[in-house]
């Protein structure tokens, strides 16, 4: 394993954004198999944030006015992980910080524009 991925169940775990999240979630669940782990509702009734399991895995929902992909990298050190993405060029979309729900992490995009967030929450 990586010296900078965090010793978790699963490391990489995708992001999907959905227009109509509490729809979305309730549709993967029917139709694909996976289960509510964790649902955080704004007070417009969109989702700020949704983790739906699946065995030893996991799919990250969240709103955006558009539908967009990203992933999510649990790493053992944000900062360093930071530090190498911006190094290599990687267009950072929002700054390192610590986050409310635990955890510190940034967003970046790769060189084809794909989104990026590392981070050291671990939603195990």
């Amino acid at each position: 394993m990586s010296s900078f991925a965090k010793n978790t169940r699963a490391t990489v775990i995708p992001s999907i954004n959905y227009r109509d999240e509490p729809a979305a979630i309730e549709w993967l669940c029917e139709a694909f198999g996976f289960e509510k782990q964790l649902i955080v509702p704004n007070d417009d009734g969109t989702i700020a944030h949704a983790q739906l399991s699946f065995g030893n895995g996991m799919v990250m929902i969240g709103s955006l006015p558009d539908s967009e992909f990203t992933t999510y990298v649990v790493v053992a050190d944000a900062d360093v992980s930071y530090a190498r993405a911006k190094a290599a060029g990687a267009e950072i979309v929002r700054e390192i910080k610590d986050e409310d729900y635990g955890g510190r992490g940034f967003t970046c995009r790769d060189l084809d524009g794909h989104l990026w967030s590392f981070g050291t929450y671990d939603p195990w």
